[in-house]
């Protein structure tokens, strides 16, 4: 772990079916939160639909804007899972079929191991495997590309072989505060705190309950001690401008 620089990450979204809104996506909160206890940063997501060169051009565009690229969706069996060949273009080597690959779901089908059911196995030359514990089709990683399923309980367990695997920096942490208030009564307040305690984000998230105004103030940090003291610190600005703080989610 390398606790001196920022590791950030950016998710590529492939799928007609998300644009059209068909399918509601699920990955974005999950990788988002996965990134974060490796202390990883989710900086940006994209979505694209399934076209060569809308994939390829994003892909080289995220890839080297930040130290990670997921992307999900689009390497299943059929004629417009896309995804591999897309990347490959982009990168410019050829698709394989990936010995292991073709190992992995020969030992899973048998003899039911169609040519539909071996395109999962195809890779960009030089990738390497993922391990798939859902339904054995292996995720893909090339570099710092990682490509994965988009069926969200798929896509989780790849990223569950991922654990402790990727440098990253301090996890980031995450305590609440909260309020019966209108944000704008406490915009102020929010932002002179978190200027004065670096290295804290404070974000405002409000809520309509019970007829009530309220909002939930979630600090983000690497560091324990100073979360614990700005959340203090916070609690004393509201209580200081006649707010009372709940330590905690509303």
């Amino acid at each position: 772990m390398d606790t001196s620089r920022i590791w950030t990450a950016a998710l590529l979204v492939i799928g007609d079916e998300i644009l059209s809104g068909r399918t509601q996506d699920a990955n974005i909160a999950y990788l988002a939160k996965w990134l974060g206890v490796q202390g990883i940063r989710l900086k940006e997501v994209r979505v694209v639909t399934d076209d060569m060169d809308a994939i390829g051009a994003a892909v080289n565009a995220l890839r080297v804007q930040h130290d990670y690229l997921f992307t999900t969706g689009g390497i299943g069996p059929t004629h417009d899972d896309i995804t591999v060949d897309a990347i490959a273009a982009a990168l410019g080597v050829p698709v394989i079929v990936h010995p292991d690959a073709r190992a992995i779901l020969a030992d899973h089908y048998g003899d039911k191991l169609t040519d539909a059911r071996l395109r999962m196995a195809r890779t960009p030359e030089g990738a390497s495997l993922i391990e798939n514990p859902r339904t054995k089709a292996p995720g893909i990683r090339i570099g710092n590309i990682f490509i994965m399923a988009g069926v969200p309980m798929i896509t989780q367990g790849m990223l569950a072989a991922l654990d402790g695997q990727l440098p990253g920096g301090a996890p980031v942490l995450s305590r609440t505060v909260a309020a019966w208030t209108q944000e704008s009564t406490v915009a102020a307040t929010l932002g002179a705190v978190e200027k004065a305690h670096p290295g804290v984000q404070i974000g405002s998230y409000p809520f309509w309950r019970e007829g009530r105004t309220g909002a939930n103030f979630v600090l983000r940090a690497t560091d324990p001690a100073l979360l614990a003291t700005v959340a203090s610190a916070l609690m004393a600005a509201l209580a200081d401008i006649g707010i009372e703080p709940v330590d905690g989610e509303i």
